[in-house]
């Protein structure tokens, strides 16, 4: 009997101790987990994709992995969204998305997936607006004159957008109907092609994510006209707004976000979220961010609800208008 005791003994200790290993490898392995693939909508070298390479280096720091940054483009960034809901949730695959892609795409697109229901939101990350841009020869040098300037030639112009019911392509149905312009879209598979061809001087004005013009306004490769926000960006305090150019109230919010595939473990996203938001506490982000027109949101409005409520605020907000307006993929 005492046998007996002694070997069941032997295996409590045995399992103890292996429990014991469990509880310290499992944080480790929490930390030091496979390698995050962060889904990027649009072609490389756009704004978002931008904002996804400044964070991504940083957030591999945070979790002690490797974060690899993936162009999914094609049809406004429903193509990667298709590919993220499908994933495994297992917090190896993410997806950085915007105004655009998680809630206009919902009302343009007949899409395999649902932008609100198929994704757990991690974080808020940006908050930006839009820049209205011309090409460097363009007659106007200012809102007024760019609109009659499009007036006397309508039909004529281009604008070029990252594809068919994205932000730039409903800002300028916006500004079609709100000025009685017409002109043309030229549809890209994202905003940094679209501006190659804008300085180019290949198309003749966009509905630009700051964060991608405003680096070329300042080399002088483009001309800005307005900023579509009730306030001047701290990066380009000489670009009037578009209640100052005339055109009052065109306001255009393009914030940016990350989610996850749905059914992702809280913990994971819980993770995944902390990394985040201890890099957009990082004074060169910061910086960085700024550069590029973007806002960092406070920190209570970095958590994933914060994220989720949003995004459902605006889905209330702008499908009504996208489907008024009627707006197709084209």
């Amino acid at each position: 009997m005492r046998g007996l005791w002694a070997v069941l003994r032997g295996h409590v200790i045995v399992v103890s101790a292996l429990l014991g290993c469990a509880a310290w490898i499992a944080p480790a392995w929490a930390q030091s987990s496979r390698p995050v693939t962060l889904v990027v909508p649009f072609a490389a070298g756009g704004p978002t994709d931008t904002l996804a390479r400044i964070l991504s280096e940083r957030i591999a720091a945070e979790l002690h992995t490797t974060v690899v940054v993936e162009n999914v483009a094609g049809a406004s960034g429903s193509i990667a969204g298709a590919r993220v809901a499908r994933a495994t949730p297992d917090g190896t695959t993410i997806t950085i998305g915007h105004w655009g892609t998680h809630v206009l795409n919902g009302a343009i697109f007949k899409l395999p997936y649902d932008v609100l229901a198929d994704f757990e939101p991690v974080a808020t990350i940006a908050m930006g607006t839009q820049l209205i841009v011309g090409r460097k020869s363009l007659e106007a040098n200012n809102l007024k004159e760019m609109i009659a300037w499009l007036k006397a030639n309508p039909g004529k112009a281009t604008a070029g957008t990252a594809g068919a019911g994205t932000g730039a392509h409903v800002a300028g149905v916006f500004f079609k109907e709100k000025t009685g312009t017409d002109f043309q879209f030229v549809p890209y598979r994202g905003a940094g092609p679209a501006m190659i061809d804008l300085v180019a001087g290949q198309i003749d004005i966009m509905f630009d994510q700051a964060s991608n013009s405003i680096q070329q306004y300042k080399n002088g490769a483009i001309k800005a006209f307005a900023v579509t926000s009730p306030t001047r960006l701290a990066s380009a305090p000489d670009v009037p707004t578009v209640d100052e150019a005339g055109l009052p109230g065109l306001y255009i919010s393009y914030w940016h976000g990350i989610w996850a595939p749905k059914n992702t473990p809280k913990d994971v996203v819980a993770k995944l979220n902390a990394a985040i938001v201890a890099v957009l506490a990082d004074p060169a982000v910061k910086a960085r961010f700024a550069e590029l027109g973007q806002e960092i949101p406070p920190v209570d409005q970095q958590t994933p609800a914060a994220l989720a409520a949003f995004q459902k605020a605006e889905t209330e907000k702008w499908w009504p208008i996208v489907k008024a307006a009627d707006i197709k993929p084209e």
